[in-house]
């Protein structure tokens, strides 16, 4: 197949733009393990499943709203964004209080502990919806795409999640280095002892700290529904490769969990163009892997006192 150069820019645009979609969904998913993993040192191996209680949160909302209030079915999705948050994160801070705040300093256990978890909240969603995928009704204005020359088409849904992304990032930035609870967060990062000396709350900080990394899984799995359709694995399908990006970019690094999800999104769809997706996922993770032996603490990574 013979491809023009005016062809092979617009494939590679469009290519570029799929791995901006990737990008946001495992940004999403990054920036939630990234405050849990590299502010608090709990390796949450349940976050995908608080994804997937984001995206579950938005069907039943979308099936609800087209049931009893149709009319309302063009802004149901704003609605049920927010709530993905707050029930994800109510959850997430449920979890902490139960049993992760007694787990600390144990990184094993947690491991272990947030495994049995996720398991539980798989058989749930199969219990709850059954083991079949359902997807939400998108509203129309999430439908259709948007064409700047006759050869680009970029899907409406994936220019909404990048805005969404883009709005969610500066919002963590600012809860994070413009605010009192960040400096909270970050005096307890870098010397526990020191910041409840001064009198910080530092269990309720980690116990506000676990909820809002969960909550914003929950944000992202209200945007995957707008990608893909929704099973009791939908966020297990994840959480390898966002447990990739925080380790590559640097785990108590926000510009790098950044950084390291549009490298790795991109270097994945840009190769799948060229060899299968498997191949190319091969290819990713290797490529990661020679740069973690080259530099093992991440690209980003941060010094802190422990």
């Amino acid at each position: 197949m013979d491809l023009s150069l005016s062809d092979f820019g617009a494939i590679a645009i469009m290519q570029g733009f799929n791995g901006l979609s990737v990008f946001c969904v495992l940004l999403l998913m990054a920036l939630g393990l990234a405050i849990i993993f590299g502010q608090m040192g709990v390796i949450n191996m349940a976050h995908g499943e608080f994804l997937t209680v984001g995206a579950y949160t938005t069907f039943l909302v979308s099936t609800l709203t087209l049931k009893y209030v149709p009319a309302l079915q063009p802004y149901y999705f704003f609605f049920a964004i927010v709530l993905s948050f707050v029930i994800a994160g109510a959850l997430g801070w449920l979890a902490e209080w139960a049993f992760i705040s007694r787990l600390y300093h144990r990184p094993l256990d947690t491991l272990l502990a947030t495994w049995g978890l996720s398991l539980v909240m798989q058989q749930a969603f199969r219990s709850i919806f059954g083991a079949r995928e359902v997807s939400a009704t998108l509203p129309d204005w999430l439908m259709g795409s948007w064409m700047p020359t006759e050869s680009i088409d970029i899907p409406l849904n994936g220019l909404f999640v990048m805005g969404l992304t883009l709005l969610l990032t500066c919002t963590i930035f600012v809860l994070m280095y413009r605010s009192r609870w960040g400096l909270q967060v970050r005096a307890t990062v870098q010397n526990r002892v020191m910041a409840r000396s001064v009198g910080i709350n530092t269990k309720k900080v980690d116990r506000m700290t676990f909820a809002l990394g969960c909550g914003v899984a929950g944000v992202a799995g209200a945007a995957f529904t707008t990608i893909g359709s929704t099973g009791p694995t939908s966020g297990s399908l994840y959480i390898v490769d966002t447990f990739l990006v925080v380790v590559f970019g640097g785990a108590a690094s926000l510009f790098g969990t950044i950084a390291s999800a549009f490298a790795i999104a991109q270097t994945q769809s840009m190769a799948e163009f060229f060899i299968s997706g498997s191949m190319a996922k091969v290819l990713t993770l290797s490529a990661v892997i020679l740069i973690l032996m080259l530099r093992p603490q991440g690209l980003f990574s941060l010094k802190v006192r422990k």
